[in-house]
């Protein structure tokens, strides 16, 4: 150890908390986080104020950007030139900043990633609308200090007239903290703020009436406004903003995506990529070519469809998997009085207001300042003017200006200032008119000094003056919103991810569930050999099948009574050969319980709707209940009970009414009922229901029910197990009671075998059979007569 040398032994633990502490607030004071009052981090408020210094104003010819780094740097950023170009370039870019600040020539970047050319390349100067946050800095309204070196001095905040934390935003990285602020539009900022200064106690309800949501310099459309709420009412919020995309046809009519503006901050040539991944993926279908055809008038993204394609729905996808969605997570942390704090809409208008009127206070008190002492100044001139003969006399009879001033000061008891000014004065200023102007100037300035002094004891007068000079601001620089609102949820409906195609629903019996476009099915004539329609276990075969829309909600009843709900969307998809997915996948069936029966709906949420449908419920032996539809309108995982089955008896059938329908029940011995809906009173979800039909014995039961609602238009199709059929007119079948054993509706033999089913017919319908075996027949309805007694054989 050299002489005179000491070591001091210290905690290390305590060393490094104390530096990294150190660190912390260096990041955050001076580098990562913006003044809440003129929204500049230090790089960027350097950046403007090295230009306005090197007189690079909007009026001026452009300079070499490495020109402005240069100064920047050697003046008051002791940094990289990189962070020093890259601050100004980004303020520059119209797709980053809402108002540019900088007017830059040259390659400054592209919304597509591109970087910007080399500063050596470049020019730059300052945009008109910056120059109005530097405007009147000359007047002492800002605190300024010694930069790096000492040698000079630069100002702490700029006197911004322009509220650039709230009209540009901001982001930025810091230690354990970072900000991200949307930018706004000016016009909408401005009429808050005003609308702040005229009523303090504005709460944000009454603010959101002029600032309706952030503004992106890239437009898009926001979508949903919760998020948008929370951030202007806690300073934190996720707002999400959608392309606005259209959908145009060529004269073939051929369609395609057209999207002409995209989210905040989205690099467009990775978006295209991406479209074009997940296109090759497979991940998004309908999609024959993206193409990128912006140029100088602006932005165009052309995403052409193939023919079979839904434009809506590939749409929707790409909302969801691309970035064509996305969200700004607002986070407003800015510095306070040189501390971070997390502010709403209200404080970062009061803050800027705030700031505002100590700028106008300030900088009243220095004109203030300068009119009195050119009022001191004239006020010596007068009396000059007044004697001028013997004020010539004095001068002309000294020896030097020295003694003129002493002899002038003692004369007309003036002050220094106003003798020297005596002795400098011109020859021209002794002419009547000259002296005419002297008066004329001091009345002025007498009443100037009066109205400074009224600004400065009348904080409203003050304030007339922040708005009125806000006014001005807003005549000039604002302009209409680039951004639209959706007043609507952000959440996706899985609705929009799915064409409304028809489906056919197949449930077999050992309760495998799929759906199976329509088209797949092929018409054929009667009597047919059918096509292969099924893929199933030797034990298994299909005893459901129905038609359904993929936006259509399906309610599931059980053998034992239980309700259950699905959207025909989350029905997996399955070719017609394919086996399907057991059922218990998809819904919490007990394991010795069955699908019977299914209705489709297509909206739950209507309350005029729900409540004035029944669902009309038949069981195995015989029973018959009615119940509101919207009893069964709230969805839950486990299902609700539908209706309470007795020991012996199962639910076979649920129908779907308007309350008017006539009922139908057959059993297998061949025997049929018909009675009106309204004979059924309406009772609640847990009721046991009421007989519907007598059975002969006990071995009989019922095999199925059907609700006509149009007796003119609608037949009844009864099927044998053999694969007989007869389609009979409705008014064969006289009503009779509630109750009763009903008519006869087929002959059954041994050839026929017992009745299976009984359906409502027309001829606009088709008919679909499957066997055991999974042989499927198609074949129309119209095809079929109504003989009235012989059966038609359909196998």
């Amino acid at each position: 150890m050299a002489e005179g040398e000491k070591i001091i032994k210290i905690n290390i633990e305590e060393e490094m908390k104390s530096a990294y502490i150190d660190y912390s607030m260096s990041v955050i004071v001076s580098r990562a986080l913006p003044d809440v009052r003129d929204g500049f981090k230090p790089v960027h408020r350097r950046v403007l104020y090295g230009m306005s210094d090197l007189g690079v104003t909007s009026s001026k010819p452009y300079k070499k950007s490495a020109r402005i780094v240069g100064e920047v740097l050697g003046k008051y950023h002791p940094h990289g030139d990189t962070s020093v170009y890259y601050a100004m370039v980004r303020m520059a870019q119209d797709w980053s900043l809402r108002y540019p600040l900088v007017d830059g020539q040259g390659n400054f970047g592209s919304v597509d990633g591109d970087s910007p050319a080399a500063m050596r390349y470049t020019e730059a100067r300052l945009n008109k609308i910056a120059e109005e946050t530097l405007i009147d800095i000359d007047k002492r309204t800002v605190d300024f200090q010694l930069n790096f070196d000492d040698s000079m001095q630069e100002p702490t905040v700029l006197p911004t007239r322009i509220p650039n934390l709230l009209v540009n935003g901001a982001s930025g990285i810091a230690v354990g903290m970072a900000t991200n602020m949307p930018p706004h539009n000016l016009t909408e900022i401005i009429n808050a703020t005003i609308a702040y200064i005229e009523n303090n106690d504005i709460d944000i309800d009454g603010l959101l009436e002029y600032v309706k949501a952030p503004d992106f310099p890239t437009g898009g459309i926001i979508y949903g406004y919760k998020g948008v709420k929370d951030a202007f009412e806690t300073g934190r919020g996720k707002v999400v903003v959608r392309a606005k995309a259209e959908v145009e046809s060529d004269k073939n009519g051929r369609e395609k995506i057209v999207v002409t503006e995209i989210p905040y901050l989205v690099n467009k040539a990775e978006l295209i990529i991406k479209i074009a991944e997940l296109v090759n993926e497979k991940k998004i279908e309908g999609i024959s070519n993206v193409n990128d055809e912006s140029d100088r008038d602006g932005m165009r993204i052309v995403v052409d469809l193939k023919r079979d394609a839904i434009a809506n729905v590939v749409l929707n996808n790409l909302y969801k998997l691309t970035a064509l969605q996305s969200s700004f997570s607002v986070n407003n942390i800015a510095l306070v009085k040189g501390r971070p704090q997390m502010l709403n809409l209200k404080g970062l208008i009061s803050n800027f207001v705030e700031h505002r009127h100590d700028v106008v206070i300030r900088r009243t008190q220095y004109e203030l300042e300068q009119a009195e002492k050119r009022a001191h100044i004239l006020e010596g001139l007068i009396i000059a003017s007044d004697n001028i003969d013997e004020v010539i006399k004095i001068i002309r009879a000294a020896s030097s200006p020295d003694i003129a001033r002493e002899k002038l000061i003692e004369r007309f008891e003036l002050t220094d200032i106003q003798a020297r000014a005596i002795v400098d004065m011109r020859l021209r200023q002794l002419t009547g008119l000259e002296q005419d102007k002297l008066r004329g100037e001091y009345d002025d300035l007498l009443k100037e000094i009066a109205d400074l002094k009224d600004i400065l004891a009348n904080e409203p007068r003050r304030m007339e003056i922040i708005t009125d000079e806000l006014i001005v601001i807003r005549e000039k620089y604002g302009d209409d919103r680039k951004t639209e609102i959706v007043y609507s949820s952000e959440e996706f409906n899985p609705e929009d991810f799915y064409a409304d195609d028809e489906m056919i629903i197949t449930i077999s019996h050992m309760g495998y569930i799929k759906r199976t476009p329509l088209a797949e099915f092929r018409t054929q004539s009667r009597g047919g050999v059918g096509s292969k329609g099924s893929t199933t276990r030797d034990e298994d075969f299909i005893e459901h099948l129905y038609p359904a829309t993929m936006h259509n909600t399906m309610l599931f009843f059980t053998a034992k009574g239980r309700c259950f709900w699905l959207k025909v969307y989350e029905i997996p998809e399955g070719a017609k050969n394919t086996k399907g997915r057991a059922i218990q996948n998809l819904l919490n069936i007990e394991p010795d319980d069955c699908v019977k029966a299914f209705i489709k709906v297509k909206k739950l949420n209507d309350q005029d709707y729900i409540n004035n449908h029944y669902i009309i419920m038949g069981t195995k032996k015989g029973i018959i209940k009615k119940s509101l539809l919207a009893d069964y309108s709230r969805p839950r995982v486990n299902g609700v009970n539908a209706i309470t089955i007795k020991e012996d008896d199962e639910l076979i059938q649920a129908r779907l009414t308007n309350g008017v329908n006539e009922i139908l029940m057959a059993t297998r011995s061949g025997r049929a009922i018909r009675f009106n809906e309204s004979k059924v009173r309406c009772i609640g979800r847990t009721g046991l229901g009421v007989r519907g039909i007598a059975l002969d014995t006990t071995k009989d039961e019922v095999v199925g029910m059907i609700c006509v609602k149009d007796i003119t238009q609608e037949d009844v199709l009864v099927v044998s197990e053999k694969g007989f059929g007869k389609r009979s007119k409705i008014e064969d079948y006289r009503i009779t009671n509630r109750g009763g054993k009903g008519v006869k509706t087929m002959k059954i033999t041994d050839k026929t075998g017992e009745l299976i089913s009984i359906k409502n017919v027309t001829d606009d319908n088709d008919l679909m059979i499957i066997n055991k075996s999974g042989i499927t027949i198609r074949l129309a309805l119209s095809e079929l007569r109504t003989p009235g007694e012989l059966p038609r054989e359909l196998k």
